[in-house]
């Protein structure tokens, strides 16, 4: 009468651990990617919406109508790499101070470093954390503290747009303030280059992660 109760329970038993061994050895295995939209350049507005301010410099034409690659690729930038800043509001008087007070000394560093990240995690197959091991960390932690000497302030400009509504008699305006920033591309390669070499100096990894940052080291600067 014991032998049905045995048997159920064993049963049951195996399948606890075999869901448990599934779960361990595929862990690593499907961990997925980061989700990368928040590092993607989307076209910021619809050029048609601009209401104030139409006479808009070239750069900032191509950046809303192609983002940064465009700008790029012009023929002003083609020797650098190009970095904006943007903010919007509805006072154009607080945005002017804003585009005023913002400088490469103390703000161009995080423009840089989110770059950067953009790049780190674009080139991973898994979480960065899991591919890179703490050098991940350490050199996010160096590019947002790290010194860039030659990048620039180069332009400002701010403009006024419409959003509009299902309701073509409602909708709103406002102010979008624009910063371009530049930097040359070999001075920057350099700080990047000099950047992974020191972080990974400071840290220990596994040889699959060491691996993955010789990868990175090599590659760095392919879709940054």
């Amino acid at each position: 009468m014991m032998k049905i109760p045995i048997i159920n329970f064993l049963v049951c038993l195996s399948l606890v651990f075999c869901f448990f061994s599934c779960v361990g050895s595929n862990a690593n295995v499907f961990t997925p990617v980061p989700d990368l939209s928040i590092y993607e350049t989307k076209s910021l507005i619809n050029i048609e919406n601009i209401i104030e301010n139409r006479n808009i410099p070239e750069w900032l034409r191509v950046y809303i109508n192609g983002g940064i690659e465009a700008v790029e690729r012009l023929d002003a930038y083609s020797n650098k790499y190009v970095f904006i800043a943007v903010n919007e509001g509805n006072n154009e008087s607080i945005l002017n101070i804003w585009s005023r007070n913002i400088s490469a000394a103390h703000d161009f560093p995080m423009l840089a470093a989110r770059r950067i990240e953009a790049r780190i995690v674009s080139a991973s197959s898994i979480y960065p954390d899991d591919e890179y091991g703490s050098f991940f960390e350490t050199m996010i932690k160096n590019a947002y503290s790290g010194l860039y000497p030659g990048a620039v302030k180069a332009d400002t400009h701010w403009i006024k747009i419409r959003i509009d509504s299902e309701n073509p008699w409602d909708y709103m305006e406002k102010y979008m303030c624009f910063v371009l920033m530049t930097i040359d591309r070999m001075p920057m390669q350099a700080i990047v280059r000099s950047m992974i070499s020191r972080s990974n100096a400071a840290v220990t990894v596994t040889n699959a992660q060491s691996s993955a940052i010789n990868r990175l080291r090599q590659n760095f600067f392919e879709g940054f």
